[in-house]
């Protein structure tokens, strides 16, 4: 007897919660459908054509950092430039687009990483958002470097850190299943050796308990991807508004079909129909 999944909806970034492997659930409006039970059978995504805002639900022709529209992006602190480079976080200057989503964002504890995604990578988020942050990137193991005060610090640690090792991710090479043992314990003792001028330079205009490094355990990852792909096709709602394919894996935000993946999160407050066969 099948079972047939026909929801309608804004599309939004895949909630998702670490295990053996990675359990997934797309978002649909107000439809949660968990994914992993899907893998192996047909689904289709159709884009009505329509965008709304993810903050303010205002029409817009074009979807700006993920969901949010133009004025929105020019004006919200979550669209700011920082964000993307959080050592120029402008916080302490009193100018932050919105101080009070900076207090609860950005002037709370970070963690600056290693991860292995595609290969070695250095990266930051709220340590609220471990290991949200390492399965968004398709990391099969990240470990905790340093946990710091700020999203600025943090920020200043990473650059020292990146002229060591990549801050990026090669997403068609994480998407193949295309990544390489690596000792991210070792990693980190070396990676703290090599900025270690940095951080205590940093100490000094920050404070010694403003970046502390830590001995915590790496996490592993695996996600439910049943066939790997050997060459990246990508679908695109804008220039292909009906995806259908077979299920054949989730890894970070992308689907994984039989023809082609397709980056949910880059979609967000695209409205869409999401149709299944469970059967």
């Amino acid at each position: 007897m099948s079972e047939a999944i026909d929801v309608t909806g804004r599309l939004r970034k895949m909630p998702v919660e670490a295990g053996q492997p990675v359990s997934y659930i797309i978002a649909v409006g107000d439809a949660r459908v968990p994914l992993n039970h899907l893998i192996g059978h047909s689904i289709r995504i159709d884009f009505d054509g329509v965008i709304r805002c993810i903050h303010c639900d205002r029409k817009t022709k074009k979807s700006f950092n993920q969901g949010y529209c133009y004025p929105c992006f020019r004006k919200l602190a979550a669209c700011d430039s920082c964000i993307m480079s959080p050592e120029k976080c402008h916080y302490h200057l009193g100018t932050c687009r919105e101080p009070e989503w900076g207090e609860t964002h950005c002037m709370v504890e970070h963690v600056v990483y290693l991860a292995n995604s595609s290969g070695l990578k250095v990266g930051i988020t709220r340590a609220s958002q471990v290991p949200t942050r390492w399965i968004d990137q398709g990391a099969v193991e990240a470990i905790p470097m340093v946990r710091v005060r700020t999203r600025y610090i943090a920020g200043l640690v990473e650059v020292a850190c990146k002229s060591h090792v990549t801050d990026r991710t090669n997403w068609r090479a994480m998407l193949k299943g295309d990544v390489p043992e690596l000792d991210l314990v070792a990693e980190r003792q070396k990676m703290l050796a090599a900025i270690a001028t940095d951080i205590a330079e940093l100490r000094e205009v920050h404070g010694d308990d403003a970046i502390r490094e830590v001995d915590e355990s790496g996490l592993g990852l695996s996600y439910p991807v049943e066939v790997w792909p050997s060459k990246i096709k990508t679908h695109n709602l804008d220039k292909t508004p009906e995806v259908e394919g077979v299920l054949e894996g989730i890894k970070g935000q992308y689907l994984i079909l039989d023809t082609g993946v397709i980056n949910i999160r880059k979609f967000t407050g695209y409205e869409v129909r999401f149709r299944a066969d469970a059967s």
